[in-house]
């Protein structure tokens, strides 16, 4: 229960970030985005974009307070199955990269994202697979 609403808390929170850049916010957000070697963007996501991935982090921090039981709410239990394998793989893949800009495997280390990529933002996406695969094999 514990590990289950600890990994809500910090889904819910990336969310409210998420969702901050959304609404114009700028904390966190260029340092959020990766960068080639001459410090130009490789991705420049809309305020839609933004919103899209906060409704999905909120809504896998709401699965996990259904689960911890913070939530009063029963979903059909292939819901539970498959979210409790498909969260944690998708925080996984994140964590593993796609071997260019993002991710533990990137060629491309050297940049202000990069360097916090790898110190920050690649090892909280592993913790979350991790943790999301541990719960699901304890429920």
């Amino acid at each position: 229960m514990i590990l289950s609403i600890l990994l809500s808390l910090i889904l819910i929170a990336l969310g409210i970030i998420h969702f901050n850049w959304a609404i114009g916010g700028k904390f966190g957000f260029a340092e959020s985005l990766p960068t080639n070697e001459n410090g130009e963007r490789v991705l420049n996501p809309r305020k839609i974009d933004s919103a899209i991935v906060g409704i999905g982090l909120t809504t896998f921090g709401i699965f996990y307070s259904m689960k911890s039981g913070l939530i009063d709410y029963h979903p059909p239990e292939w819901i539970i199955n498959f979210g409790g394998w498909l969260i944690p793989a998708i925080f996984i893949l994140r964590a593993i990269g796609e071997f260019n800009y993002v991710g533990f495997f990137k060629t491309v280390k050297n940049t202000a994202f990069g360097k916090l990529d790898t110190r920050l933002f690649s090892p909280l996406c592993l913790l979350i697979g991790i943790l999301g695969i541990i719960i699901q094999l304890k429920y």
